[in-house]
């Protein structure tokens, strides 16, 4: 597992939520602590989280994390071009990459294993899939790092998944989460429901 690195994804202005979704709370903790921890339950130890709006406030955050940073300076940039910022921070060591996203917090470690399991035995590139929708995170073996610092930013992971799709294994998962993000207050606030049974408490 030390040789799988993980990119959380956090540069976005969270526009359409309204509030900023990394720092809302899930459950007893946050949307972004819950990710993180996920993960490293998973056996994830290595994980660079792509900053961009608020980049100061969320390292100040998580400052306890055992966290690497990187700045995606224009977080109204595609996706694309927040993964190039990730994999540039990644260690040297690492042969393959997690692409993981902040506001899909309900993942759950054993999905995350197995998609690493899947890699280990041979595979190259994964995607979770339920009830035949694709989610994340995604995982991409490193031997396509080259390509992975110049995805079309029109087409972006799905382009290249599509380019590739020879050595792409579709992963079923028992977990809706993996293909439910949190666009709208909406969505996060049926999803904490889903989750938790309660609604999330705001505070006063």
């Amino acid at each position: 597992m030390s040789e799988v690195s993980a990119i959380l994804l956090a540069a976005g202005r969270s526009a359409r939520m309204g509030a900023f979704k990394p720092l809302l709370p899930f459950g007893k903790t946050t949307v972004v602590r819950s990710g993180i921890q996920s993960l490293r339950e998973a056996g994830v130890e290595d994980i660079v989280m792509v900053l961009g709006h608020r980049a100061k406030e969320l390292q100040e955050n998580l400052g306890d994390l055992r966290l690497h940073f990187a700045l995606n300076p224009d977080a109204t940039s595609e996706m694309s071009a927040s993964i190039a910022c990730g994999l540039r921070e990644l260690p040297p060591d690492a042969r393959a990459a997690l692409i993981a996203l902040t506001d899909q917090p309900a993942v759950p470690p054993d999905v995350i294993r197995a998609i690493v399991s899947e890699w280990i035995s041979g595979e190259r590139l994964v995607i979770p899939e339920f009830q035949g929708r694709g989610g994340h995170p995604v995982l991409v073996d490193l031997r396509f790092r080259e390509e992975l610092l110049n995805l079309d930013s029109s087409g972006g992971l799905g382009s290249f998944f599509k380019t590739h799709q020879e050595h792409v294994r579709r992963l079923s998962v028992n977990s809706p989460f993996i293909a439910r993000d949190m666009d709208t207050w909406d969505d996060y606030c049926a999803l904490h429901e889903e989750v938790f049974g309660i609604q999330p408490d705001l505070g006063p």
